[in-house]
């Protein structure tokens, strides 16, 4: 439980920066934004691996291009039963879910694997 608040806080970032550049993304408030985060953080574990595994020839096809498109109806999927999370259309969801890939990189990579094992529970 502890990983998934923490991966949802980093998600939380990656879409305050985008909504900060992405033109057409919006949030009516903070509390919106981190309600965004874990709708997003339950979508991508439910939803995502279904759509994947749908879409895996087109995927195959395009090199793995087809799953920025699928990142991206993700995102949308959350604004269309998220009040106050605002997505103008599937440009503005796909540039999301790479600032929010490129957010999550980096913060991994500043904090390195040494900050993830304070939350691993040894037996």
């Amino acid at each position: 439980m502890i990983g998934f608040l923490i991966r949802a806080a980093v998600v939380a970032v990656g879409l305050w920066v985008a909504s900060s550049i992405v033109p057409g993304i919006a949030f009516a408030s903070n509390g919106t934004l981190i309600w965004a985060a874990l709708a997003l953080g339950v979508v991508n574990g439910l939803v995502r691996p279904i759509m994947v595994v749908l879409t895996f020839p087109i995927t195959i096809l395009t090199l793995g291009l087809f799953l920025l498109v699928v990142n991206g109806l993700m995102i949308q999927l959350v604004a269309h039963f998220l009040t106050g999370f605002h997505v103008e259309g599937l440009l503005p969801a796909i540039l999301t879910s790479i600032v929010v890939s490129l957010t999550s990189w980096v913060i991994s990579w500043l904090v390195g694997p040494s900050g993830y094992e304070v939350y691993v529970v040894h037996r």
